[in-house]
């Protein structure tokens, strides 16, 4: 649908006409979204505010809706939010939709982590210690999104890794080994504990993966950023775990040769 806000025949802004909660205890984040939105698009809103539950209940009732904001372009109703952006041509993202987008973003942060803790201890950017900080950073917030709710994880978590289905406890610790495994490596200290944990959670967790995925053909949701996520259990997840192995065999190395 065109998203044009500039009328062809008067070369006057289109306006849109939106009705949203604006009340004292509550500002509906919806309807500032939609506001903002159409602005971008270049219309004039008209901005309805409705201020009290009786004046929602009463405009749903009126237009027989069930939820607001409503914006109406043309004298037709669009919708809410998420009609809005599909009236623009825009995204919108379907519930329990699956995505890579938590994964990529903190692979991304802790990327440029590890390349500013590099510029701040050497002055420079590009060492191997920066690749060394960014996968322990990267464990590190993997480990945090999993303590945010150990229950919720461990019960994501139970559906594909073998130790944990032997043992339930093991996906309780899982969070605090790989937390803990991180924030030593960020360190360089105590790598006699953080190696063994790292070899051994990151071992377990690639064969579980490689198990679930490329022998059984499981399509299943994965725990590594948390038990609420929707990202796919696959090539990440085992880069996650090949990732923890190789830096806890690669640890104890450069310490002895150093």
């Amino acid at each position: 649908m065109s998203n044009a806000a500039t009328d062809s025949r008067d070369g006057h802004r289109q306006k849109a006409v939106l009705y949203r909660m604006v009340m004292t205890d509550h500002r509906c984040p919806f309807g500032l979204k939609t506001k903002s939105l159409l602005e971008r698009q270049g219309f004039d809103v008209e901005d309805h505010w409705l201020t009290s539950r009786e004046e929602v209940d009463r405009f749903k009732s009126e237009h027989d809706v069930d939820t607001t904001p409503q914006t109406f372009i043309k004298n037709e109703r669009i919708g809410g939010y998420s009609e809005v952006r599909e009236y623009f041509g825009k995204r919108v993202k379907k519930e329990g939709e699956t995505t890579y987008q938590p994964v990529i973003a903190i692979f991304a942060v802790a990327f440029l982590m590890g390349l500013s803790i590099s510029w701040a201890v050497y002055d420079t950017i590009f060492t191997l210690r920066a690749l060394e900080w960014f996968i322990a950073v990267a464990m590190t917030l993997l480990g945090v999104q999993k303590l945010q709710d150990v229950e919720t994880f461990s019960t994501m978590f139970l559906n594909y890794d073998l130790l944990a289905q032997r043992d339930v406890r093991y996906a309780y610790l899982y969070p605090f080994g790989e937390t803990l495994a991180g924030v030593l490596m960020i360190a360089g200290s105590l790598i006699w504990i953080a190696a063994p944990v790292a070899i051994f959670i990151g071992a377990v967790g690639a064969v579980s993966v490689f198990k679930a995925v490329y022998i059984d053909k499981r399509e299943l949701k994965c725990a590594c950023v948390g038990g609420g996520s929707n990202v796919p259990l696959g090539f990440l997840s085992l880069t996650e775990n090949l990732m923890m192995l190789l830096m806890g065999l690669w640890m104890p190395i450069r310490m002895l040769a150093g």
